[in-house]
């Protein structure tokens, strides 16, 4: 009994961390959503939107939710979302059907705030969870989270490669292992399975998005539709850009102190206190 109370109470506190890690990312869904309920305004909605995430990262940054390394993240995951938007945009994966002023080749330039919202999250993940990495080969996953994003935009002329790269990526991450802490308590998971289930939730975040209207893909133009699961796939891969981005600006952070050796604590198992760890 003792054992499921605390097993209960954990997954608690990791649900409760999560919400948290996902601050940035709920308000920036939630205005959108609530954009959709004004009345007719003379400022166009995409517009509106825009305001309020530079006013949401401005808020963000004050309160505390970012550093400046995490600012630096941020910005270069918004600028890489923005590239990814202006390209599938106008190769027709999707489309932003209202009009708006701050609109470059039929992208609204908000649109890199859903990435830039991805990036909150893994850096707020970073410090509210003391994430670390044993095993990280930062050279072999960096290259293979490069060909995941040029894959992208390549599969429309070329043969699409997301399976073989979901697999070089699996391999990639071979032995690498992300540590996280809930309370006192440490626990670990491989890396390519951190990105398996962030994709999945990211697909959730996706169906909720288009249904508020942020963005519309082919099949929804006419009425909302649910998002293929395909896409949880993408979504998988895709993190890897915004970790290799977050693990390379951030790694200076690292605590001087002793390090968890790899065979640390248990999959998703209970693997100490934080002191135990040397945290």
């Amino acid at each position: 009994m003792n054992t499921f109370k605390k097993a209960a109470g954990q997954l608690v506190r990791f649900g409760v961390l999560q919400l948290r890690c996902c601050a940035f990312a709920v308000a920036l869904l939630g205005g959108i959503a609530v954009s959709r309920l004004l009345p007719p305004l003379p400022v166009a909605r995409y517009d509106l939107v825009l305001l309020y995430g530079v006013v949401l990262t401005v808020v963000a940054r004050v309160a505390g939710w970012e550093t400046r390394r995490d600012m630096a993240v941020i910005a270069v995951c918004h600028v890489v979302g923005l590239l990814f938007e202006l390209v599938k945009v106008r190769l027709g994966s999707w489309s932003y059907p209202e009009d708006a002023v701050t609109k470059i080749a039929g992208v609204p330039l908000y649109g890199g705030f859903m990435y830039a919202a991805v990036a909150s999250y893994v850096c707020r993940a970073w410090h509210l969870m003391r994430l670390s990495c044993t095993g990280y080969r930062a050279v072999a996953t960096g290259v293979v989270a490069a060909a995941v994003y040029l894959n992208f935009f390549t599969h429309h002329w070329l043969p699409d490669l997301r399976w073989p790269l979901a697999a070089a990526l699996v391999l990639a991450t071979a032995g690498t292992w992300v540590g996280f802490s809930v309370g006192a308590d440490r626990y670990r998971m491989p890396l390519a399975l951190s990105f398996v289930l962030i994709g999945f939730f990211l697909w959730v975040a996706e169906n909720a998005a288009t249904y508020a209207g942020a963005w519309s893909y082919p099949s929804q133009l006419h009425g909302w539709q649910p998002v293929s699961p395909n896409k949880i796939v993408a979504w998988a891969l895709l993190i890897s850009v915004t970790f290799v981005v977050a693990e390379r600006v951030k790694a200076p952070e690292r605590p001087a102190g002793r390090t968890p050796p790899p065979g640390a604590g248990r999959v998703l198992g209970w693997a100490g206190s934080a002191t135990d760890q040397g945290k």
